[in-house]
Parts: structure tokens; C-alpha cells; sequence
């Protein structure tokens, strides 16, 4: 059950960032930096349906014509099509959360039907460990979120 509370804190930390952001920043990238806002927000909640779906194999992915724009390795330099707005990333991360609980909750201690390993440092093999490094992982990219405001503000 901790794990759905940690889930609710890093979401409500990841949106207190970009509410912190300026949709005029969205789009740049300064100098140091990988990724955009836009990419990072966009990221986030990819990361959080592909990872909730690999958990529970029946979740439904909600918006997968986001997936060729912001899973790992792609880059806003190299997108062809128009990316989602900043309103409707908001929006979608905003309900996001309740579906993944939703999602997840009855089965939080079910094995994986197939582990998930980060190379050779770390396997995960149950709902739990997946949803807790999914968590880790937006902590990560909201805290480059913080840091590109600050970057963009200054």
C-alpha cells in the first residue's frame, strides 16, 4: 500500500515542477541538457503507461501515439509530427494516476509475467518492484524538470 502513496507524492511532486514552468520554455534545450520540458512531461507519462501495461498486461494504454515521441532514445530535434500540447500532457498525467492505482492496486504483490531487468545491475520480478522503479524514474525526470526551469528562467 506504500507504494500507491509514493506513487500520489511523486506525481503531486512531478506537477507542482511543471507547474512551475513556463510554456514558453517548453521547447527549449539549453546547452548540457538531452531533452526538452515537453520531453520530459511527455516522458514521464509514457513511462508510466508502457511500465503500468508491462505490470498488468490487460492496462490499456491511453494515447500510443505519444509512445514514438517519448520513449527512451528519442529526442524533440528528431520528432516529425506535432507533439501534444502542454495543457493535454497535464491533463493526462492528472488522470493517469488514478488509473494506474486503479490498475494496480489488487495486484501490487503479483509476479510479473515477465521480469524486467536494467541490464545486469537490477531485476525486478513482482507489480511492486516495477511500480517502485517507476516511481524512482519520474522522480528522476522531475527533478530535470526543475532543473530546466531553472535553466530557462535564468
Amino acid at each position: 500500500m506504500e507504494t500507491l502513496n509514493q506513487l500520489n507524492f511523486t506525481r503531486i511532486y512531478t506537477l507542482g515542477r511543471i507547474k512551475q514552468s513556463k510554456e514558453s520554455a517548453w521547447d527549449i534545450k539549453p546547452s548540457g541538457f538531452n531533452n526538452t520540458i515537453r520531453w520530459n512531461v511527455g516522458h514521464i507519462y509514457v513511462n508510466g503507461e508502457v511500465l503500468t501495461q508491462k505490470a498488468i498486461p490487460s492496462y490499456e494504454i491511453l494515447h500510443p501515439e505519444w509512445l514514438p515521441l517519448f520513449v527512451p532514445g528519442t529526442n524533440p530535434d528528431e520528432w516529425d509530427t506535432e507533439p501534444p500540447t502542454m495543457e493535454e500532457l497535464i491533463n493526462a498525467l492528472k488522470l493517469q494516476s488514478d488509473r494506474i492505482k486503479a490498475a494496480i492496486e489488487p495486484n501490487l504483490h503479483n509476479q510479473l509475467v515477465e521480469p524486467m531487468s536494467i541490464g545486469n545491475l537490477h531485476q525486478m520480478d513482482t507489480v511492486d518492484a516495477l511500480m517502485q522503479f517507476m516511481i524512482w524514474h519520474e522522480g528522476v525526470h522531475a527533478g530535470i524538470i526543475h532543473a530546466l526551469n531553472r535553466a530557462t528562467t535564468e
